[in-house]
């Protein structure tokens, strides 16, 4: 598994087409394959992402229903012919039975990104997609996700930002009654907002989610004690959180 210390910083291009494509994927219902359709995707990356999926797919052991469906999604939103489609699913088999990623595979998104980052970006945002089919991915997933990543010369980090993206707007692990963040990670998950985010953005969330309990607005709606106190309990744990962004923006 690649590691690593420290973010370091996309390059202007990159992040513009880093930021443009998660905001797009937001749009798309954090759906890849709705983005892939909209947005398209070159031929030459299609041989390395259907692969990929499949080493992604083999992480647990186990191939499910839920990767050969997301591939088959994918196959559908790129308009493969029939010849196409037996390649892709060609390359999603020989990525399922490889136990390493060939130093080869890949590489033209490793020479192509720094011209030209959106195609090794969209590929990223598609085996991220992947890894998380179930939700908040297990360890196995993550690593191999993270693998087939640095394998396209991307920084691992990008990996992190995607999964921020899921975690805050699709994946809502939080039980009715959270608890006080205590991270960072945790306080954007519970405002629904990633670390890329502007403060201004944030701070317009945390209004709109304190208004929506604020004991003010609720006196005049016939609620039981336990939902007043479950309202006082969010607008707490919202306040919190806000805090604790707000304090490390600043």
């Amino acid at each position: 598994m690649p590691t690593h210390s420290a973010h370091p910083a996309l390059s202007p291009r990159m992040e513009a087409a880093f930021s443009g494509l998660l905001k797009k994927l937001s749009v798309a219902d954090h759906q890849a394959q709705k983005l892939m359709g909209q947005t398209r995707l070159p031929r030459w990356c299609r041989r390395p992402l259907f692969f990929f999926l499949g080493y992604i797919a083999k992480a647990e052991g186990r191939v499910s229903e839920q990767d050969i469906g997301f591939a088959e999604s994918l196959i559908t939103a790129l308009a493969l012919s029939k010849r196409q489609r037996r390649k892709a699913i060609s390359s999603f088999q020989k990525g399922k039975a490889s136990e390493q990623i060939p130093s080869f595979t890949g590489l033209t998104l490793r020479l192509s990104h720094r011209i030209s980052p959106a195609p090794a970006l969209k590929v990223a945002i598609c085996l991220c997609h992947a890894a998380q089919l179930r939700g908040r991915p297990a360890k196995p997933r993550r690593y191999r996700c993270e693998d087939t990543i640095d394998q396209i010369g991307l920084p691992v980090t990008i990996s992190e930002d995607i999964f921020d993206s899921y975690a805050s707007r699709v994946w809502g692990d939080f039980s009715d009654a959270p608890s006080k963040p205590a991270t960072l990670e945790q306080a954007f998950a519970l405002l629904g907002v990633t670390r890329r985010d502007p403060l201004t953005a944030v701070k317009r969330v945390y209004r709109k989610k304190v208004s929506e309990c604020h004991p003010d607005k609720l006196a005049q709606q016939q609620l039981s004690g336990a939902e007043l106190a479950l309202a006082k309990e969010r607008l707490l744990r919202y306040q919190q959180a806000w805090e604790l962004i707000r304090r490390h923006q600043q």
